[in-house]
């Protein structure tokens, strides 16, 4: 085996967030569930089986909705309007957060592990502390969103800090989302 062969196999890689891959299908809405906007945490999460069915939350209005705390792996969002939910302390392992609007939403202490926000609108969201490993925030508006002390990858940082959107200063805590993402000024 050849030394390159060897670094190559050996090499990180970066985590691919749900929903990254190119052959990603989601099934259809299943609009005959008259309970299906009604956000469901659990304490056990996911990977536990705590849900029997898949989590949907797709063109669901749930603005201004409290989900502190709550277990939220495994959700598909999609049109789904958020504007300033309060997700303080939740959890988005493998969150499909997709074209959304999260617009001034708390994510405060939150863990959000290789989810994907891909296109959507998180103007003045606030992720302070937030662990955001594995996490894309590819074609979104990250516009005024405040990263202070959030845990961001290194792979998925860099991607951050390529992101023409990353400007302005938070309204509620003054910060520049440029440098609260340790992009620089």
């Amino acid at each position: 085996m050849t030394i390159a062969l060897s670094l190559f196999l050996i090499a990180p890689t970066p985590a691919m967030a749900d929903g990254q891959t190119t052959k990603f299908k989601l099934p259809p809405i299943d609009r005959s569930d008259k309970a299906r906007c009604v956000v469901k945490g659990s304490a056990m999460g996911q990977s536990n089986a705590a849900r029997d069915s898949l989590f949907d939350l797709r063109e669901c209005d749930l603005r201004g909705i409290k989900a502190v705390d709550l277990d939220l792996s495994g959700v598909i969002m999609t049109g789904t309007q958020l504007q300033n939910a309060n997700f303080r302390g939740a959890q988005f392992s493998k969150g499909y957060l997709h074209e959304s609007d999260f617009t001034g939403a708390d994510f405060t202490n939150a863990v959000v592990d290789r989810a994907s926000f891909k296109g959507s609108t998180l103007k003045q969201t606030n992720f302070q502390n937030a662990v955001l490993t594995g996490t894309s925030f590819e074609g979104a508006d990250v516009e005024g969103a405040d990263f202070t002390e959030s845990y961001i990858g290194d792979f998925e940082q860099r991607q951050l800090c390529k992101n023409p959107s990353l400007t302005g200063t938070n309204e509620k805590s003054g910060m520049e989302t440029r440098v609260s993402a340790g992009c620089g000024a």
